[in-house]
This record gives structure tokens, C-alpha cells and sequence, in this order.
């Protein structure tokens, strides 16, 4: 039995109960009148039935949000086949969000007078004009495979895409 006709049929039953509970609290609050009487019946049926009517619908809206969730196939896990289990989940696409990795072993290159140095393949820098960053090496980078100090004069920064000092570089 799906999730949302179990919480579905448990907010019915709750919703009757606080009904049934509020109107005979009532009945029983009717029939005195001294308000010292009348407290036994507000504790013990109308309060109760209130609580229930609440908890009634916060269930029935539970039960709306997840018939619709299974009607679109999915729910807080993932999609879902028919009896209930996880589906597998599919590959993983590249699509336009998902840019291939840079993975180039040449020099590290930038777009004129940017800061940024990248990868040859980084799709950052992919049609623009580039020049290489010499400042790489004259800084202490690339050939040991560290990153130069970003703080000189046209120092360059490494590109937080393809991340050009995370290998060495070849000699």
C-alpha cells in the first residue's frame, strides 16, 4: 500500500475521532453549569479531540504532498519503481552544465591580460586567444607540480576549473 493512502486513511481516522471526541465534550460541557464541573469534560474530550483534528490534518496534507510526489515518480530518495524499491540511479550525462575536465599535461596558458592561468583544454579558455604564463615558472611553479605565490606583478592565479598546478608539469 503506498505511503499516501496509509497517511490518507490515518487522517481520516483521526479527524473522526476529534470530531467524535469535540462533540461529546461538548454534550458533556452542555449539561452543566457550574464551570467547575464543566472542566472534566474539556480535559479529557474537547482538548483531546482538538489535538486530533490537528494532527488530522497535518496528515491529510502529508498524504496530498506524497500522492503527488509518487504521482510524478519521485520522492525525498529518488525515483522509484513500481513495487516501491530505488530505482537505479541512470549515468550521468554531460550535458551543457557539466563541462568535460581539463586534462592537459601542457604549460599552463592565459587569456591576455587575465590573471587566470589554465590548462590548454580548460573550457574556460577554449576559443579565446591565450598566451602562455610564463610567470608560472619564473614564480616557482610548474615544474615541481606546486602553484606560484599569487602575489607578485602578473603572477597568475590558478583557474579554480581546471586547476592547472594540481600535476606536475612535464619537463
Amino acid at each position: 500500500m503506498p505511503t499516501s493512502r496509509l497517511l490518507w486513511w490515518g487522517a481520516l481516522v483521526a479527524l473522526a475521532c476529534g470530531i467524535l471526541l469535540c462533540v461529546l465534550g461538548w454534550y458533556g460541557v452542555s449539561g452543566e453549569r457550574v464551570a467547575e464541573r464543566q472542566l472534566p469534560y474539556l480535559a479529557s474530550s474537547t482538548v483531546p479531540g482538538a489535538a486530533l483534528l490537528v494532527v488530522g490534518a497535518v496528515l491529510a496534507v502529508g498524504s496530498v504532498r506524497e500522492a503527488r510526489e509518487e504521482a510524478a515518480g519521485q520522492d525525498a530518495e529518488g525515483p522509484r519503481d513500481r513495487v516501491g524499491r530505488r530505482a537505479p540511479e541512470a549515468p550521468r550525462e554531460t550535458g551543457a552544465h557539466d563541462p568535460p575536465a581539463a586534462v592537459s599535461e601542457e604549460p599552463p596558458v592565459r587569456v591576455p591580460g587575465g590573471r587566470l592561468a589554465h590548462r590548454p583544454d580548460c573550457p574556460l579558455v577554449a576559443g579565446r586567444p591565450v598566451e602562455p604564463a610564463e610567470a608560472a615558472a619564473a614564480d616557482g611553479g610548474g615544474e615541481s607540480g606546486e602553484p606560484p605565490q599569487a602575489g607578485g606583478e602578473g603572477a597568475p592565479v590558478p583557474c579554480p576549473v581546471c586547476e592547472p598546478w594540481t600535476r606536475p608539469w612535464p619537463r
